[in-house]
C-alpha cells in the first residue's frame, strides 16, 4: 500500500496535495481525481454525475440551437437591409427614412407571425429581446428565407401590399412543410 505522500514523492504525482496541521490537515485532490474517487466509492454519486452531465449537455444544445437560429437570421437580415438601402431608401423623404427598416421588418413579422414587433412587445411586456428570440427553429428558417425573397421582391419593385401577400403565402407553405419533417438534424441534434 502506498500513501498519498509517497505517491506524490516517488511518482512525481500531481493533482494531490497532502496538508498537515491543526486545522487544515488532509488530502486534497484536483476535482477530476476527486470525482473519479467518489464515483468509485459511491454508485449513487456516479449516477448523479452522469445525470448532471446529461442535463448540462441538453442545456448546452438548447443554447447552441438558439445561437444558430439567431446567426442564420442575422446573415439574411443583411441581405434584406441592403436591398432596402439600394432600392427603397433613395426614394424616401427624411421623415420616411426614420421608419423604413422597422416597417420592412414588421412586414416580415406580420407575414409570418400576424403581428408587428410593437404589438408583440405590448403582449409580452416581461420578455426581453424581440419576437424572433422566442420562436421555433422552423419559424426562423422561414423568416430567413422570407428576408431573401423580400429582398428580391424589393429589387423587382413589387409594392409592399403585394409583397406582404406573397410573403404570407410563402410562410404558410414553408411552415407546413417544415412542421411535417424533423429539422433537428439541421443543428447536429440526433
Amino acid at each position: 500500500m502506498i500513501t498519498p505522500s509517497q505517491w506524490i514523492q516517488k511518482l512525481n504525482g500531481i493533482g494531490l496535495t497532502v496538508s498537515a496541521g491543526k486545522y487544515n490537515s488532509g488530502i486534497y485532490a484536483h476535482q477530476d481525481i476527486a470525482f473519479e474517487f467518489a464515483s468509485w466509492v459511491s454508485a449513487e454519486f456516479k449516477l448523479y454525475l452522469i445525470k448532471e452531465f446529461q442535463r448540462l449537455k441538453i442545456s448546452e444544445q438548447k443554447e447552441l440551437e438558439w445561437t444558430s437560429k439567431r446567426e442564420l437570421a442575422k446573415v439574411n437580415y443583411r441581405i434584406h437591409t441592403d436591398a432596402i438601402k439600394e432600392n427603397i431608401v433613395p426614394t424616401l423623404t427624411e421623415e420616411q427614412l426614420k421608419y423604413v427598416y422597422a416597417d420592412e421588418a414588421d412586414l416580415l413579422n406580420v407575414a409570418l407571425f400576424g403581428k408587428t414587433a410593437a404589438q408583440w412587445r405590448k403582449e409580452n411586456p416581461t420578455l426581453k429581446g424581440n419576437i424572433r428570440d422566442y420562436v421555433m427553429i422552423e419559424q426562423l428558417l422561414v423568416i430567413a428565407n422570407m428576408e431573401s425573397y423580400n429582398a428580391i421582391l424589393i429589387e423587382q419593385g413589387v409594392p409592399q401590399a403585394e409583397r406582404l401577400q406573397r410573403l404570407n403565402d410563402m410562410a404558410r407553405s414553408q411552415l407546413r412543410v417544415l412542421q411535417q419533417i424533423d429539422t433537428s438534424h439541421l443543428l447536429g441534434n440526433k
